[in-house]
């Protein structure tokens, strides 16, 4: 594990860029595994910049998202397949058809879990963008998600549904279940960055770096990665 921390947020975006740049400038034929939600706004916004300025091109890169609500239409403008498309796919010069999430729109949940699974299995990530959840979840992998875990359908916490209901117009409306790349499926990834900012995730972020890992707190999980990096800012930074 290896540990960056940045003044602002602003910087954790930059660092991520440019991490996240030197890495599929280097590979021919990059897969790299996306995450959603406000942590990552910033990065992608930089990655969009960048290939407008010629920096980067994202022409073979193929993308594996980490997770997707279920319940949601395709076109909702709170589906992450809306969000990617909104802060970085729209921008970039990415095929759509090499960008994957979960089909959570298959009536057959379980099918659905076995071939994304295997399309992860066949496409290791070079590079792994992660967010952490204020209990500590990566993905949609709440406390308690097994290790080993695969892609499954996820029952979500109350902590977190109240959490991501700051998308939508009421807690009511707000997802309750969800598909998710598995935590097993997270660690087969050649790099992983997890990206944390503000103070509500000083805890999840301090079970992490006490380094006992424990099933209570799914990102600690990451501590068996080989080559993870953790990049934050002063305020979510628990010392």
């Amino acid at each position: 594990m290896e540990i960056k921390i940045f003044d602002t947020y602003n910087d954790v975006s930059i660092e991520a860029a440019n991490i996240f740049i030197s890495t599929i400038k280097n590979i021919k034929f990059p897969v790299v595994g996306l995450a959603t939600g406000s942590t990552p706004e910033g990065l992608y916004k930089i990655l969009s910049d960048s290939y407008k300025k010629g920096i980067v091109s994202f022409k073979n890169v193929k993308s594996f998202n980490l997770d997707e609500y279920i319940g949601l239409s395709k076109n909702h403008p709170q589906s992450y397949r809306s969000f990617m498309n909104e802060n970085l796919f729209k921008n970039i010069d990415i095929s759509l058809e090499n960008t994957f999430f979960p089909d959570v729109y298959d009536e057959n949940l379980s099918s659905c879990c076995h071939n994304y699974s295997s399309l992860l299995k066949a496409n290791k990530r070079d590079i792994q963008i992660l967010g952490l959840g204020v209990n500590g979840h990566i993905a949609f992998n709440e406390p308690g998600t097994s290790f080993d875990s695969l892609t499954h359908v996820v029952n979500l916490t109350e902590e977190t549904i109240i959490s991501n209901s700051r998308f939508f117009e009421s807690l009511e409306e707000t997802p309750t279940k969800a598909i998710t790349m598995g935590i097993h499926e997270i660690l087969d990834s050649s790099l992983i960055i997890l990206l944390v900012s503000s103070k509500n995730k000083s805890a999840a972020l301090k079970k992490i770096l006490d380094q006992q890992i424990c099933i209570d707190c799914p990102a600690t999980a990451l501590l068996s990665h080989p080559n993870f990096i953790i990049l934050c800012d002063k305020e979510a930074y628990p010392y």
